[in-house]
């Protein structure tokens, strides 16, 4: 058998340490903390694209942007210097920077398509079979830690439903995750099917130029609006405070004020409708009628809560430029769509903003000492780590709050656990239930009632599954998270350290 430096040796610059699984928003976030307090930790980021970015590489249909404020949406430690509300190229950009100033670019290999991970337990590492798309080359790399910052939906194959009658449509049907940036439609008739952050995005910008925008929609979405800029930075960069310290404080407002809103949304939804009314009617008028087609079937924060940059989407409405239909698809036809009701929209260009599918862990398919994983059968420790499964964490943000503040803080706690185990001289570390957790409810990864959209709901088997206890399950709350996660004891008796239980109970693989 051989032993963890044969392999190594044999494997020549394609072992590592620890290997990153990204190279987008979680991928050079994670690698950013890794430099920083694992100095001495040799690792890679093996990424799928040909350059970095993820999601932001990915979705390049117009006015692409984020739906988070990029004060909380940007890392914890650079600085955010522009609007709130940031175009895709500006992430980039600023994706790009962190990179340079971090000489991370020599870490990161593009082109990298993994087709398999798997474990040995004989010699604590992982195996990667990964593809090389440049020449078709398949190559294999090794690691002791695996850092999955992947994301969790599928890049190439986005959600389409099989609607009736696609084959008779003779205009262009495109979904919005694949739409190519050349397309010309000034003056086109433009329909958008969806209501959820992406239609909210293509639609203001479509009219600016289109004949005429059509929103499909079978049930409405909730939007936040206000105005692309943050007073209090304003007012700070103004009395000449350094933007270290502006993206401190704006950040912790910004954060308090989240809180606010979600607290209000679970407490007194009819009380955050109204807020949410308030802002749009501040840009549109006071005789805004929001029935029938801006009044969501759930309460806020059940799904999403986007960001809508001065109303753009209900301006649109207001002036003619969009008409929204809150229907169900009945069919294609040549010149459009009929809809259950029996209304014709013709239109040149129809544009799915149906969002995406799901697909866990980038869809690769991974072994533990030859036994496949099914990760449903697995029980998740705070959304990161998962029984069965040594020396692994995915990093999963949060839907209610910016999905970066869960990449700062599971990479701090990422590499205390890597330090732990190199202080304890541990080769494996996995997360185990323990005997009092025997008898605990196993659910879904998250409760329908707490958060349910479609592509959740859709695929809801192939995630991991949860536990009734805190611990053993990703806790959507930033608020709480934010003292657990760093106060999290590595010692406890959930973490097994090459077979032994961190508080040294007995092991159990759980």
């Amino acid at each position: 058998m051989d032993t963890p430096e044969t392999v190594a040796s044999q494997s020549g610059d394609n072992h590592f340490e620890v290997i990153i699984v990204g190279a987008g928003i979680s991928g050079i976030g994670s690698a950013y903390h890794l430099q920083k307090n694992c100095a001495d930790k040799r690792f890679a980021i093996l990424e799928m694209k040909d350059t970095f970015g993820g999601t932001w590489e990915t979705h390049k249909y117009p006015g692409v942007r984020s739906d988070s404020d990029l004060y909380t949406f940007g890392y914890e430690f650079k600085p955010w210097v522009g609007h709130p509300i940031a175009a895709g190229e500006e992430i980039l950009k600023y994706m790009g920077e962190v990179i340079e100033e971090n000489d991370l670019a020599r870490h990161i290999r593009y082109g990298h398509r993994i087709t398999a991970c798997r474990w040995s337990s004989a010699e604590n590492l992982w195996h990667l079979d990964v593809t090389r798309l440049t020449d078709g080359e398949q190559l294999q790399f090794t690691c002791g830690f695996l850092w999955m910052c992947q994301g969790y939906y599928d890049h190439e194959n986005p959600y389409l439903p099989d609607w009736p009658g696609m084959d008779q449509y003779q205009g262009q049907l495109v979904h919005a995750q694949q739409w190519d940036p050349g397309t010309d439609y000034a003056g086109k008739r433009v329909l958008v099917i969806g209501s959820g952050a992406t239609a909210a995005t293509v639609i203001p910008e479509f009219a600016k130029t289109a004949k005429h925008v059509t929103m499909l929609q079978r049930s409405p979405t909730y939007f936040y609006c206000d105005e692309n800029r943050n007073e209090l930075a304003d007012r700070l960069r103004l009395i000449g405070i350094d933007e270290a310290t502006v993206h401190r404080v704006v950040r912790a407002d910004i954060i308090y004020k989240q809180f606010e809103t979600t607290h209000l949304s679970e407490s007194d939804p009819e009380a955050m409708i109204e807020m949410l009314r308030d802002q749009v009617r501040s840009y549109v008028g006071d005789d805004f009628e929001f029935e029938p087609h801006f009044v969501p079937r759930y309460r806020p924060w059940q799904q999403r809560l986007a960001f809508c940059p001065q109303a753009d989407i209900f301006k649109a409405a207001v002036d003619g430029k969009l008409t929204v239909v809150t229907d169900t698809l009945e069919t294609f036809t040549e010149k459009g769509v009929r809809t259950s009701s029996g209304e014709e929209i013709e239109a040149d260009i129809i544009v799915a903003a149906t969002g995406f599918n799901l697909l866990v862990m980038g869809g690769i398919p991974f072994e533990i000492d030859g036994e496949p994983v099914n990760w449903h059968d697995t029980v998740n420790y705070r959304g990161m780590m998962f029984t069965g499964v040594p020396n692994m964490v995915w990093v999963f943000g949060y839907f209610r709050a910016s999905w970066t503040l869960r990449v700062d803080m599971l990479g701090e706690l990422v590499c205390r656990l890597l330090k732990n185990m190199d202080e304890r001289g541990a080769k494996r570390v996995e997360v185990s239930l323990r005997d009092e957790d025997r008898d605990m409810e196993i659910l879904p990864w998250i409760s329908e009632d707490e958060f349910n959209p479609n592509y959740l709901m859709r695929d809801l088997d192939q995630l991991p599954s949860r536990g009734s206890k805190p611990e053993w399950r990703h806790n959507q709350d930033y608020w709480v998270e934010r003292n657990q996660i760093p106060a999290t004891d590595l010692n406890a008796a959930e973490f097994v350290y090459d077979g032994q239980r961190g508080a040294g109970g007995r092991s159990n693989s759980g």
